[in-house]
């Protein structure tokens, strides 16, 4: 995660965060909708399920010069083996070329490794792998089926306890050039 905070630094009006308050989930929701729905159709009419209901469920919200065009969610998997789930990478269209999708990962998988998570799981887009490779993950298996559309399941380590934290208030704060 150092080099990740390196990458962080390099970016001007990025924040990412938990979205706890009402207008915050919304944010998170409306994201996921507009592109899981709206723009890609891989839901007929919503992106939601089982771990939507779960209040254990952690969402994010990415922000681009406070503007929310961003969002990701994460949940535990296996408390005894310390096994994450990330799912639900949306970046709106317009904000794709912003760098927001990386940091949204980054946070993702610090949040977890704050919580003493100690490995996340993904199922990835085939056009996403090489991204997620990018950032540290591992290409696990075939590609397998989800929503009638090729995905890869990917692996990453998580960070430990505490540099998790530390980078999850770096990208709470904003990442800045100073």
């Amino acid at each position: 995660m150092r080099a990740a905070n390196a990458a962080v630094t390099a970016l001007v009006g990025v924040v990412c965060r938990q979205a706890f308050t009402a207008r915050e989930q919304a944010d998170h929701h409306a994201i996921r909708y507009q592109v899981f729905v709206q723009e890609q159709a891989v839901f007929a009419e919503s992106d939601r399920d089982v771990h939507d209901d779960d209040e254990a469920t952690i969402r994010l919200v990415g922000y681009c010069d406070g503007v929310a065009a961003g969002s990701v969610r994460l949940f535990e998997l296996e408390h005894a083996t310390g096994l994450w789930q990330g799912d639900r990478l949306a970046v709106l269209a317009p904000f794709r070329s912003s760098g927001l999708g990386a940091p949204l990962v980054r946070c993702a998988v610090a949040t977890a490794g704050a919580l003493g998570g100690d490995q996340m799981v993904a199922h990835v887009q085939i056009a996403n792998v090489a991204f997620f490779t990018r950032l540290g993950w591992t290409p696990v298996g075939e590609p397998e089926m989800y929503v009638g559309l090729p995905h890869q399941r990917m692996l990453i380590t998580l960070p430990p306890p505490e540099e998790g934290a530390a980078f999850v208030r770096a990208l709470e704060q904003g990442a800045s050039n100073d």
